[in-house]
C-alpha cells in the first residue's frame, strides 16, 4: 500500500499504518484472507463523525434551530456526501476489497467509499486524538455544512410547484441536470424543469438539489 500518498491526500501521517490499512480493508477482501476489516473503525467513526459535525454546527451556526441543524448535519454525512469526500480524496484507488468490488478504475461501490471515510476517521482519532479527527472531518466537509446551512431555512419549491402544477388534474414534472462543471470541491450545476415535456424554467446552484430548487423557484414565478 502506498501510505505516503493516502497521507499526503487526507493530511495526516499514521504512527501505527496498521490503523490506515484497517481502515480501507473491507469485508469482502478480510474474510476470505483472514484479516481484520474496518467494519468496528466505521462503527466508531460513525459516532465521532455525528459527535464532531454537531459540535460545529451548535458552535458556528448559532442562528439556526435545532431542527434545523439536524437537518444540516443529516445531509453533510449521509452516503452521498461521504462517497464524494472518499472520491475526491482518491479512496477509490487505495481501498483492499474482494474481486467482485474491483473495476479498471477503482472501487465504485458508493456504500463501501463511505464507510470508508467513517473508517479512516476512528482510525486518525485511534492513532493520536481526537483534534486530528476534528480536523479531518472539518476540512472535508466545512465547505458541505456551509452550503446545507444557508438553503435549510429555504421553502421547498419543488413541492410547492407541483401543488400548483396538479391543481387541474396530474401532470409529469420533470428535472433535469444540463450543465455540470468545475472540480469536485466547486461544483456548478444547471438545471431545467419540466412540464408534460415543455420547459417551464432553469436554475443554477452548487449543487444538483439547490439547482433544481432554483428551477422550481423561477417556474413559480414566471407561473
Amino acid at each position: 500500500m502506498h501510505y505516503e500518498e493516502i497521507e499526503k491526500n487526507i493530511d495526516y501521517t499514521f504512527k501505527n499504518k496498521e490503523l490506515l490499512k484497517t481502515a480501507l480493508t473491507h469485508t469482502s477482501y478480510a474474510n476470505t484472507h483472514g484479516v481484520q476489516s474496518n467494519e468496528k473503525l466505521e462503527y466508531l467513526g460513525d459516532s465521532i463523525l455525528e459527535f464532531i459535525t454537531s459540535k460545529y454546527l451548535y458552535n458556528n451556526y448559532t442562528k439556526l434551530k435545532e431542527g434545523e441543524m439536524t437537518k444540516v448535519r443529516a445531509t453533510v454525512v449521509c452516503e452521498e456526501s461521504l462517497f464524494q469526500v472518499a472520491r475526491r480524496l482518491g479512496f477509490n484507488e487505495f481501498l483492499i476489497t474482494g474481486r467482485g468490488e474491483q473495476s479498471p478504475n477503482g472501487v465504485k461501490n458508493k456504500a463501501i467509499l463511505a464507510d470508508s471515510v467513517e473508517a479512516v476517521i476512528a482510525a486518525i482519532y485511534l492513532d493520536s486524538n481526537l483534534e486530528n479527527a476534528e480536523k479531518f472531518i472539518i476540512k472535508n466537509l466545512k465547505e458541505a455544512i456551509e452550503i446545507e446551512s444557508k438553503h435549510v431555512g429555504v421553502k421547498d419549491y419543488k413541492t410547492v410547484l407541483q401543488e400548483k402544477l396538479q391543481e387541474h388534474g396530474n401532470v409529469k414534472i420533470e428535472y433535469e441536470i444540463i450543465l455540470e462543471k468545475g472540480p469536485d470541491h466547486d461544483k456548478y450545476f444547471e438545471a431545467q424543469v419540466l412540464c408534460d415535456g415543455k420547459i417551464l424554467a432553469k436554475g443554477s446552484g452548487k449543487s444538483k438539489k439547490h439547482a433544481e430548487m432554483q428551477a422550481a423557484k423561477s417556474a413559480l414565478e414566471n407561473l
